[in-house]
This record gives C-alpha cells, sequence and structure tokens, in this order.
C-alpha cells in the first residue's frame, strides 16, 4: 500500500483535542474574574441549576451557576437586574461556546438594587397590595402568637423576654432562613404554613403573626423585598406585624403588613398589653361604673320623690270614696224602697181591676136565669148550655190567670228586695264595717267632726250600741287599720 501524499507540515486535531485545547486556554487565562451586566433570559432547571446571560450594549455572555452554589446567594436573580458575577470562564464542547461558571453575585451597586425595590414597589402598589383598606386590625389580647423568624438569633430570645415581661403567650416559632435565595421562599412558606392550620386542631391556630429579622445591610435584607413574601403577608388571613432591621431600614413586606414595628421589640410590645396596664385600667372601669350606677340611682330617687309630691293624700282620697259611697247607698236604699211601693200599688190597682170569679158567675147565672125566663124555645136552650160551656171554661182559665200575673209580681218584687239588699250599707256592715252616728243620727265620716266625751251611735251588722269618745287625736288615722296604741294617754272610742 502506498503512503498518503503530504501536502502540507500544519499538525492534525481531532474536534476534541481543539476543545480541550480551548477549555485548558480559556479557563488558565481566566480563572477568576468579575463580570457586570443584565441578566437576561433567566430559567431555573428542574435540577435545580441556573442558566441566564449576562449581556451590555456590545456583547452577551452565557452563564451557569449551580445547584449548590444558587442555594448560597444573597437574593434571587430575575430578569432585568445588573449584577456583578463572580466566576471562571470555561467553555461548553457541546455547543462550540463559551461561558462562565458563576460561584458568587451581588447588585451592581446599591443603587441599582434601589431601583429594583422602588420598581417593584410601584408595580406591586398598582395592584392594590398596598391598599390601607386591606389592612386588618390586630387583636386586642392574642392567645397565640405565630414568630416567623431565624431560631437561632437574638430576635426571638428579644421577641419572647418581652412577651414574658409584658403579658406571657403562648408562641409558635416557624423556623426559615432570614437571607439567601433560600431564605423567601421559606418566609413565604411559614406565612402561608401558618394560616392553613385549622381552628381548634392539634396545633393551635395563631391570632396574630410577627415576621422579625434583626438589622443587616440591603443585601442582607433583600429576601424580605422579595415578590413572593410580600404577596404571602398581602394574602395573610392571619393579621400581620412586620419587624425587619432596625428602625431606619424598610422593607417592601412593611407595606403588605397589617403593622410595621420598628424592631422586633417593638413588635412584641404591638402583640400583647402590658397585664399590670390592663388590670388597672378594668379596675378603673368598674370604679367608674359603681359611680355611674350610684349616680343614676340617686337621680331615680329624686324623680321618684318629686312624683310622689304630685300625688294626693290617699285618706283623703278614701274619705272621698267613703261618703260618696254612703250617700249612693242611702239613696239606693230610698230608690228601692220607692220602687216597692210603686209595684205594690200598680199590683193592687191591676187586682181591683180584676172581677171576682164567684161575682162574674152570678152574674153570667143571672143574665141566663134572665134569658131562660124569656126564652123558653129549645134552641136557645141549647144556646144557653153553649154559653154555659164557655162560661165554665173561662171560671176554670181564670184563677189561673191570676196566679201567674200574681206570681209575675211576686218575682219582681223578690228581685228588687235582693238588688236593695245587695246595694244597702248593711253588706258593708256584715264585712266587718261600722256606721257611727252623733247624737242627731247623722252619720259622722271623719274623726275631726269627733269630740272626746260626744256620745256617739254605732251600728254593726247585728245591732246597735251606745259608745262615748275618749282622747283626743293628734292627726287623722292611715287607711289600714293598725292594731291598738300602748302609748300613754291614747284614749278607747268604746
Amino acid at each position: 500500500m502506498s503512503e498518503p501524499e503530504v501536502t502540507h507540515n500544519v499538525p492534525e486535531f481531532t474536534v476534541g483535542q481543539i476543545s480541550g485545547a480551548l477549555q485548558r486556554t480559556v479557563e488558565q487565562a481566566f480563572a477568576r474574574v468579575r463580570v457586570r451586566g443584565e441578566i437576561s433570559g433567566f430559567k431555573r432547571a428542574p435540577s435545580g441549576h441556573l442558566y441566564f446571560n449576562l449581556k451590555d450594549q456590545d456583547a452577551v455572555l452565557g452563564s451557569v451557576c449551580w445547584k449548590g452554589v444558587a442555594a448560597r446567594l444573597p437574593m434571587r436573580p430575575e430578569d432585568g437586574m445588573e449584577v456583578i458575577a463572580t466566576g471562571k470562564l470555561t467553555t461548553y464542547p457541546g455547543q462550540s461556546k463559551y461561558q462562565m461558571v458563576v460561584d458568587g453575585m451581588e447588585l451592581a451597586g446599591k443603587g441599582a438594587l434601589l431601583a429594583l425595590i422602588e420598581e417593584r414597589k410601584r408595580r406591586l402598589a398598582a395592584e392594590g397590595l398596598f391598599d390601607p383598606s386591606r389592612k386588618q386590625k390586630l387583636p386586642f389580647l392574642p392567645k397565640v402568637i405565630g414568630v416567623v423568624t431565624s431560631p437561632t438569633g437574638a430576635v426571638i430570645r428579644d421577641i419572647l423576654h418581652r412577651l414574658a415581661d409584658r403579658f406571657p403567650r403562648h408562641v409558635l416559632v416557624w423556623p426559615v432562613l432570614v437571607q439567601g435565595e433560600q431564605a423567601a421562599s421559606q418566609i413565604a412558606a411559614a406565612i402561608d404554613g401558618f394560616n392553613r392550620l385549622e381552628v381548634g386542631g392539634s396545633v393551635p391556630r395563631p391570632d396574630v403573626l410577627i415576621v422579625a429579622r434583626g438589622g443587616g445591610s440591603i443585601e442582607d435584607l433583600m429576601a424580605f423585598n422579595e415578590e413572593i413574601v410580600v404577596r404571602a403577608a398581602a394574602a395573610s388571613a392571619i393579621p400581620l406585624i412586620s419587624a425587619v432591621g432596625h428602625e431606619t431600614d424598610t422593607t417592601l413586606i412593611d407595606f403588605a403588613s397589617d403593622r410595621r414595628a420598628p424592631t422586633p421589640t417593638a413588635a412584641a410590645e404591638m402583640a400583647v398589653p402590658v397585664r399590670a396596664e390592663l388590670r388597672g385600667y378594668i379596675q378603673e372601669l368598674g370604679h367608674r361604673q359603681t359611680q355611674s350606677i350610684s349616680r343614676q340611682l340617686e337621680r331615680q330617687a329624686t324623680h321618684l320623690a318629686g312624683l310622689a309630691r304630685g300625688l294626693p293624700d290617699p285618706q283623703s282620697v278614701l274619705d272621698t270614696a267613703r261618703q260618696r259611697l254612703d250617700d249612693r247607698a242611702e239613696r239606693l236604699a230610698q230608690a228601692v224602697a220607692g220602687l216597692t211601693r210603686d209595684a205594690r200599688n200598680r199590683l193592687a190597682t191591676l187586682s181591683a181591676r180584676l172581677p171576682h170569679p164567684q161575682a162574674q158567675l152570678a152574674l153570667s147565672r143571672s143574665r141566663l136565669e134572665g134569658l131562660q125566663a124569656r126564652l123558653r124555645l129549645e134552641p136557645i136552650r141549647a144556646e144557653i148550655a153553649r154559653e154555659q160551656d164557655k162560661l165554665a171554661k173561662l171560671a176554670g182559665r181564670l184563677p189561673l190567670l191570676v196566679a201567674q200575673v200574681q206570681g209575675r209580681e211576686e218575682e219582681r218584687l223578690a228581685g228588687l228586695r235582693r238588688l236593695l239588699e245587695g246595694y244597702s250599707y248593711k253588706g258593708t256592715l256584715a264585712r266587718g264595717f261600722a256606721v257611727i252616728r252623733d247624737a242627731n243620727g247623722h252619720a259622722v265620716t271623719e274623726v275631726a267632726a269627733l269630740k272626746s266625751g260626744q256620745p256617739v251611735d254605732i251600728e254593726l251588722a247585728d245591732g246597735r250600741k251606745q259608745a262615748v269618745v275618749g282622747g283626743t287625736p293628734s292627726k287623722p288615722r292611715p287607711a289600714t287599720p293598725t292594731p291598738p296604741s300602748s302609748t300613754p294617754g291614747q284614749g278607747s272610742l268604746l
């Protein structure tokens, strides 16, 4: 076999050899570089690796950040963010391109970071996430307080110590990272996790949440400016207090939370009142309530006394009623007696107008005998016989009619007698009352009309007794009967 003809002296390489030589050359020349550019085409692979481009107005540099490094980044990369990436340059033989392997990243200056935060703030505010109408009122005294923070920092100790001083409460801590790429997702998951707890479940649902972190640079606090955290805070059904950084630090979660505390300690103070102050306030309210009730009772008593002064004397009202009753009883007795006399007179008149049955029979017989004497004819006798039968029937009915009329009048008279007895003062005497008359027989209705030594007539239900008035009363007797007084000098009526 003949050897191939050599036409030139340039060495020959395989594609793999050329790719390896280029890779070694690039990695040796650019083993450690810092590149400033804008992130574009950002993509997170299912494996957790990050792929993106760094670009400026002149060129584009492909970049990759492996999963382990991505978890330690102080921020979450996204499109449009201007950063300074640290790493090395290498090549990717599979696509014949060079790329940067990033092992560190930071924002390109504080101004760029602030501009990013401000742009995000305007966008979220336009969606209404910072609207004051969304703010919830904090409970006055929560039973359970949920805290989202790092379990190893001084923040949780400050919160627990402050709560113990003011008003000890049950505290649930959801441990999270407070900086780094994974911090934002953990904080958002903690807020959502507390909201997913069921009321009355095995793990008590907090009444208020505190999202807290200590102070730090703007890069350290960047997790609390992430959109996922802001949306989780705005969507929380549990009232949320943000306590991130120091008093001068402001993050986007502060605008989405229901209350912002300048420090974690201040957040604990907002969450619960001071127990001693609350006890004193309750005691003051009780004292004020007692005073208010006392003043109200005094006003009612004064008002009642004023109304009582406007009422008439009960004794005078009773005396007037007694006198009116006696007058009506006397007039009723006279009226009933008059009605009885009138009824008797009418009955006597009716009785006088009725002829006696024997007289009627005698008159009829006389007439019949006269007719018999005048008329001896047989037909006339028959007619006379018929008339006699009629007269006999009438004579038999007449006593019954008289008895019916007399019975009706007697019943009416008995009813009037019962009515008289019902309205008579005699019935009142039978219930335990008495009528006192003076020497002239007039009824005495007032104590003032009686004088010591005056003879009086006392009528009771079963008869009358004479008596002499003794003692001089100093005031009218009360309406309600009272037992005899044993005071010396008090006389007796009997």
